[in-house]
């Protein structure tokens, strides 16, 4: 018999990134699901937008998750305008890629701040709330490169897999207390932030509302991770216990080794100058006309 979902009616959520991807697409999950929802994004005016078009008084506010006091303001307000914090999800993130000995001393810093960091801060921030009441929930939009490693993306696979290692750790020593850490671990997944990036062979390349669906499923039942798709954790698991021959040949079959190297540089264009306003300008994003309004998770 299956376990009865819990309802997420009234839970107050507050999402960081959550302008544009995966984001955006989880504030409109949660919100179908009746959850009160906050979005918080670097791009103030982009939040704000996004909130206005989710309606069912989405509120979007300004928010640098590298930022500790950027961040408290931010959970302060979401609490002011519609109460106690149940649920963070630490969504905001960045992938720039390409060899790891041309990766700029500025865009590490950034990849580190706002992947590790900016998790830590909010994942601290939200307990402070969380302990005295005794309950709450983090959620951690990790990655399977924070499980695996991927030719292009040296500094990026190792922030992931620093949240993979917090989360676990984190949820160990929460056990008990009522507090519940999530993570979910997609693939590539077709935003922004994956433009120009082929789907390893044999993968099919999510949407954002397929993550989320993943998160509204982790809340509604507990459990601590979700593979987006499902199936690729079966081929974690057993990739763990292959020979390291065995498991590097499964690579270079499936073109996982390749994909970040060989990204198109022209579909990035977009993505690459926004990233370039945060590496080596002002962390102001610059505005990208793009329909869907894709971005990093």
């Amino acid at each position: 018999m299956s376990k009865e979902l819990r309802s997420l009616r009234g839970q107050v959520v507050a999402i960081t990134g959550g302008g544009r991807g995966i984001g955006r697409a989880t504030a409109a999950a949660l919100i179908a699901k009746g959850a009160r929802v906050a979005i918080g994004d670097i791009d103030a005016t982009l939040a704000e937008r996004t909130a206005s078009e989710l309606g069912s008084g989405t509120v979007g506010l300004s928010l640098d998750v590298t930022d500790k006091a950027s961040f408290s303001a931010f959970l302060d307000e979401v609490e002011s305008r519609l109460g106690p914090l149940d649920v963070l999800v630490n969504n905001a993130g960045i992938m720039p890629v390409g060899p790891f000995i041309d990766e700029s001393d500025a865009a590490a810093q950034k990849l580190v701040d706002i992947n590790v960091l900016g998790v830590i801060i909010g994942s601290k921030l939200a307990l402070e709330r969380f302990r005295p009441r005794g309950r709450g929930h983090i959620v951690q939009l990790a990655s399977v490169a924070g499980k695996t490693g991927l030719p292009g993306g040296v500094t990026y696979c190792a922030t992931k897999h620093a949240v993979v290692g917090l989360s676990e750790t984190l949820r160990a020593e929460l056990r008990g207390t009522g507090i519940e850490v999530h993570q979910v671990l997609p693939i590539g997944v077709n935003t922004e932030l994956y433009a120009g990036v082929k789907q390893a062979r044999g993968f099919k390349t999510p949407e954002p509302e397929d993550v989320a669906a993943a998160i509204v499923g982790l809340l509604q039942t507990g459990r601590f991770e979700q593979y987006v798709p499902r199936y690729v954790g079966a081929l974690v698991r057993a990739q763990s216990v292959m020979p390291r021959r065995v498991v590097e040949t499964i690579t270079r079959i499936t073109h996982a080794d390749r994909l970040l190297m060989t990204s198109d540089p022209t579909a990035r264009a977009a993505y690459d100058a926004r990233m370039a306003q945060i590496f080596d300008g002002p962390a102001v994003p610059v505005a990208v006309p793009d329909e869907r309004e894709k971005d990093a998770a």
